[in-house]
């Protein structure tokens, strides 16, 4: 038996509708709190979902930043532009209200982290601060950025050094203890989620599947 889906063919859609799909499907998604100052040194701090790390070699993370409805830059994406610098602050579960606060559209003169209650830590390799209270902070340099319309940048950043809270990782191996991070997960609408519910799956070698097929799970009936 097939299961029924409902086709959307995105070039009849609104970029609205487009939005509302993707952020229902690609779930649940990192957060970034993104810092960042402008050529006076004012600190602005913003949170992020279109966010994700590309690659490690180089070690590349990546922003997805929507401009204004004027399509003026947002002060992220302006003070990116300004400075080529950036700190992505990764949002734990103890940090989420405050994180909310600092997604409120205040003029570029107000501070976000004061307004929130968080600390400005000097960066070690760049000018723009990491949030104290986040449990990891990666700084980056701006490696590219990719103008997609007149809408949206993707911004690829480089990152140059990484701060992880010393109770969330082992120094000497490099692993890092994620329930210590206590993540959370943007979903669609206003939804997030916590990444608390946790198991571990070996990626098999071709090897394993011979000798021995696990029994998998099946997901429902597929459309043909």
């Amino acid at each position: 038996m097939t299961s029924s889906h409902t086709l959307f063919d995105f070039a009849a859609l609104t970029a609205r509708q487009r939005y509302k799909l993707l952020i229902g499907t690609v779930v649940p998604r990192p957060i970034a709190l993104v810092t960042t100052v402008d050529e006076e040194g004012r600190v602005n701090a913003a949170p992020y979902s279109f966010f994700n790390c590309l690659s490690a070699d180089p070690a590349i993370v990546a922003l997805g930043v929507e401009n204004k409805p004027d399509m003026a830059f947002k002060d992220t994406a302006r003070n990116i532009r300004m400075t080529e610098e950036f700190t992505v602050n990764i949002v734990s579960d103890a940090l989420v209200e405050r994180m909310n606060v600092c997604a409120v559209p205040f003029p570029a003169t107000v501070d976000e982290l004061a307004q929130a209650g968080l600390t400005a830590v000097p960066g070690s390799q760049i000018k723009c601060p990491r949030i104290g209270e986040a449990p990891a902070s990666l700084e980056c340099r701006r490696y590219v950025t990719l103008e997609l319309g007149r809408s949206r940048e993707i911004i690829l950043g480089q990152v140059v050094a990484a701060h992880i809270r010393e109770d969330a990782v082992d120094p000497e191996n490099h692993y890092v203890d994620q329930a210590a991070i206590d993540a959370i997960g943007r979903m669609g609408g206003h939804g997030y989620v916590r990444t608390r519910d946790y198991f571990d799956l070996r990626t098999m070698t071709a090897e394993d599947w011979d000798k021995a097929p696990p029994p998998v799970r099946t997901p429902g009936p597929v459309e043909a």
